[in-house]
């Protein structure tokens, strides 16, 4: 075997390969003990075949030289092998490193440290997070007033109002909260990063508002069933000043101003989620005053009619935002490539000679403008799959899938 052969080392530990030529003598006894966990891998002499879940190599195939075996059950990960979601050439890059050195840990997530970061991120945020802050704090404040006047003047309807505002203010925080960690590079427990987090906070937008459209239905119901339409003058006051803060987001988030949106990312769901709920609330106080004016017409059954139409109106504008984001969350097929497409790629690489099939072909987005795939392909014995790899990347590439990780069996 042209002057290369193997012998087990004195320690028992690993296998030694003799290089004639050389004189080398390379062994797999690194000088770690046997309790070391730092070695993950190390090159051992096997010369039994390979079976269909063994990596193959696009290089020719050597039957004597040794398979990589796993000779540890806990592998450490160094922090800087993740890197933010971004483009094909993720996972390509390595660094020189020896194993004497002591490599740094990731950082665990700190609920209080992730705090931190968000209110730096405030303060020095871009301006559409400075002006969400004013505007929840605009909310907060009448909401507080709100509620100690009609604690005061045992007003219940000004109570009601106060609490929806304060959910409703809570829900814009988280809005503004997932701005600001998105923002975080990934780390060893959120590997993606956080971008997800504004995904999080547009679907609970679109939940508050279906939630909200459900209310008023209800809300219409009861008035229609029980004859309750009466003209309440102190809730004016309170729809107008509501109408104005709201109206002022409207303004501040205008560029954002439609029902149906493509998403080109994340921070966009999530800005059209803010911009539809203050739309939503200015719908609620513009019905209530509509409401208001038809009585004092002496219009039967106006608050029903108004609360009807507000209601279908605050269902019509979030249920798109519910389906987009709910889609996301469920890791549904993205809607940006067309099943015409996939089947297309599936089809054509499935016709190359080496291919025997295609399985496990899943496709999802795991934010908008970011989508991620996997398959399985099964080679023919003893075909080379750095062809068919490279052919299938270049497919999916073309569709805008970057991110794509393919397994070969064979």
């Amino acid at each position: 075997m042209d002057g290369r052969g193997f012998s087990q080392g004195s320690s028992g530990d690993g296998w030694a390969l003799n290089d004639g030529d050389s004189g080398r003598t390379w062994n797999g006894d690194y000088g770690f003990d046997s309790g070391d966990r730092r070695l993950a891998f190390s090159r051992q002499a096997s010369f039994r075949p390979a079976d269909a879940s063994t990596p193959r190599s696009s290089e020719g195939r050597d039957s004597i030289r040794p398979f990589f075996a796993r000779n540890s059950s806990s592998i450490g990960i160094p922090s800087d092998m993740y890197s933010p979601v971004g483009g094909e050439d993720v996972g390509r890059s390595y660094r020189k490193s020896s194993f004497g050195e002591e490599r740094p840990r990731h950082q665990k997530f700190s609920f209080p440290i992730l705090a931190l970061t968000v209110l730096r991120s405030i303060r020095s945020g871009n301006r559409l997070m400075k002006r969400l802050s004013l505007m929840i704090f605009l909310n907060m404040a009448y909401s507080t007033a709100e509620l100690l006047i009609g604690i005061l003047s045992g007003r219940v309807g000004l109570v009601s109002d106060a609490f929806h505002l304060t959910f409703g203010c809570g829900l814009l925080t988280f809005s503004l909260f997932a701005m600001a960690a998105s923002n975080r590079k990934a780390d060893g427990s959120y590997t993606y990063g956080y971008k997800r987090l504004e995904v999080l906070a547009a679907f609970t937008n679109a939940l508050f508002l279906l939630f909200l459209a459900f209310s008023l239905a209800v809300e219409a119901l009861h008035a229609f069933i029980q004859d309750e339409s009466e003209h309440k003058h102190y809730l004016i006051v309170s729809a107008v000043t509501n109408l104005l803060v709201n109206l002022l987001g409207v303004w501040f988030f205008r560029s954002y101003a439609r029902v149906y949106l493509t998403y080109r990312n994340a921070e966009d769901m999530n800005h059209h989620s803010v911009f539809l709920h203050v739309l939503a609330d200015s719908i609620r106080s513009a019905g209530l005053l509509l409401a208001s004016w038809f009585l004092t017409l002496g219009v039967e059954n106006a608050e029903v009619l108004c609360l009807g139409l507000v209601s279908v109106a605050i269902f019509m504008v979030a249920m798109p935002l519910f389906r987009a984001t709910g889609g996301i969350l469920l890791q549904a097929a993205p809607a940006t490539v067309p099943p015409s497409a996939l089947n297309k790629c599936w089809r054509q690489i499935s016709a190359r000679e080496d291919v025997l099939e295609i399985s496990r072909a899943r496709f999802w987005e795991l934010v908008p403008g970011h989508v991620v795939g996997s398959l399985s392909i099964r080679m023919k014995e003893g075909a080379d799959d750095a062809p068919v790899l490279q052919f299938a990347r270049s497919l999916y590439h073309d569709l805008g899938i970057h991110d794509l990780a393919i397994q070969t069996l064979g």
